[in-house]
This record gives structure tokens, C-alpha cells and sequence, in this order.
């Protein structure tokens, strides 16, 4: 696993959580409070027993953490670049979600070594999506998930959204878009500085 995507549940954990807990979770899964480094590579596994650690500290199943880690990498001041880069994907919730095909290849033009899960969206009818999820290890269904609620949200859009085979290496979100424009979007602007997870420890 990139270590970029390791150094996010980091970061994740110790904006969230706090210190203390991502200090145990770091000694867990043996990489201690400094933690991963943004530009290597780590095992699956280490990936694995990290979130199954944090899933019993927490009383979660690991699939609510990780829907939890998308709506941060969306919506926490610490992680402005990956909102941008989502962003770019268009206007509106709608034009964001014909985009997402092409969300790998541009996570590999900012990181050429960064390997995202292929997505597919199949519009079933008008409103009605269905995107799948294919990745070597699951899980990136259920961040995408709470990536897709948290800019629905900035959208201003009205969208109901179901995971199905959770955790699994396959995993389909159904997305039931309701509304485009319920409610004023949020204001943002594509131009200014931000930093990828792990530009401070």
C-alpha cells in the first residue's frame, strides 16, 4: 500500500481521534508515533491490522471508519488538496460523478507511484448511478462512500447513497441523486496553497 494512503488514516486518526490514540495505534501496527512515510511503500497487511486495530479500540466495524475517513479527506481544513483535486471533476455534484472514471489517472498525474481503485459508473436512469469499485484489497468502496456523501453536501445536492459488499474486493455504491440543487453550494476556490496528508506529523 502507498505510503501517502497509510500516512492518511494517520493523519485521519490523529486529527479525529487525537495523539494519544494514534500513538497506540502506531505502536499496534509497529511503525511507532512517527508513523508512515508519505512517499514509501508498505505491505497490505500493515494497512490491515492497523484499521482491524482501530475498528476494536473504537467499537466500530472497520467499513464505518473508513466511510468516516472519506468524509475527512473531503471536508478537513488539513486536507485541502485532495478536496481540489476532487473538485476538478466538475460544477456540480452531477458533472463530478461523470468524472469519477477518470479520478485514478488524475490521482497519478499529482502522484505518478499513488494506485487508486478503477471506478465504473453506469447511469441505470435519470438520477440513478451505479459506481463500482475494484481494488486489490477492499475498502476503498466505503471511504468513496463518505468522499461521495461529503461532496454531495459541498455540491448543495440532495443524494442518497448504498454500499454493497462492503470490504470486499468488488464493492458497488448505489447513488439515488434526488435533488441536484437542494441547497446553496458551498463556497470554493480551485486556486491557493494546500498540502497532501502528511505535510505535518
Amino acid at each position: 500500500m502507498h505510503g501517502l494512503i497509510n500516512r492518511a488514516v494517520q493523519c485521519f486518526v490523529r486529527d479525529i481521534y487525537g495523539p494519544e490514540i494514534w500513538a497506540d495505534l502506531g505502536a499496534e501496527a509497529g511503525v511507532g508515533t512517527s508513523g508512515f512515510e508519505a512517499m514509501l511503500t508498505y505491505g497490505d497487511e500493515v494497512t490491515l491490522t492497523m484499521l482491524t486495530a482501530l475498528s476494536r479500540m473504537r467499537g466500530q466495524p472497520v467499513e464505518d471508519i473508513l466511510e468516516d475517513l472519506g468524509t475527512y479527506l473531503v471536508t478537513h481544513p488539513n486536507t485541502r488538496a485532495i478536496r481540489r483535486l476532487l473538485r476538478f471533476g466538475g460544477q456540480s455534484f452531477l458533472e463530478l460523478l461523470y468524472s469519477l472514471d477518470d479520478l485514478p489517472d488524475r490521482a497519478r498525474l499529482a502522484v505518478p507511484e499513488l494506485e487508486l481503485p478503477q471506478l465504473h459508473l453506469t447511469e441505470l436512469e435519470p438520477g440513478r448511478f451505479r459506481l463500482e469499485v475494484a481494488a486489490r484489497q477492499g475498502g476503498f468502496g466505503a471511504v468513496m462512500t463518505g468522499i461521495l456523501r461529503a461532496l454531495a453536501d459541498d455540491f448543495g445536492a440532495l443524494a442518497f447513497l448504498e454500499l454493497g459488499g462492503a470490504m470486499e474486493r468488488q464493492e458497488v455504491i448505489t447513488i439515488n441523486l434526488l435533488d441536484p440543487e437542494f441547497a446553496e453550494a458551498k463556497q470554493f476556490y480551485l486556486g491557493g496553497e494546500a498540502q497532501l496528508p502528511g505535510g505535518a506529523g
